[in-house]
């Protein structure tokens, strides 16, 4: 789960492997949003409490940002599911 408080996405990168879903929850007191640098995902307008979801299937490195606080950012990196641990 990433966390929106304090205007930070927190972790600011999170690593998973393809399959995952993961969950975006605002613990902040304002509003904002999920929304991908490359138009892959966007969330609707997240209240305090509200959450977001996305499932992400293919393997690669996701930006994204608050559209309403642009300078909040934060990225998924997405690893082959069936790569083997090192």
């Amino acid at each position: 789960m990433v966390k929106l408080d304090k205007f930070t996405f927190a972790p600011q990168i999170l690593t998973v492997k393809a399959g995952t879903t993961v969950t975006w929850r605002n613990e902040d007191n304002i509003p904002h949003t999920v929304a991908s640098a490359a138009r892959v995902f966007k969330s609707k307008v997240l209240n305090t409490g509200d959450s977001f979801s996305f499932t992400f299937t293919e393997p690669g490195s996701y930006e994204y940002f608050c559209s309403l606080h642009p300078h909040m950012t934060g990225k998924i990196v997405v690893d082959p599911a069936n790569q083997a641990a090192k």
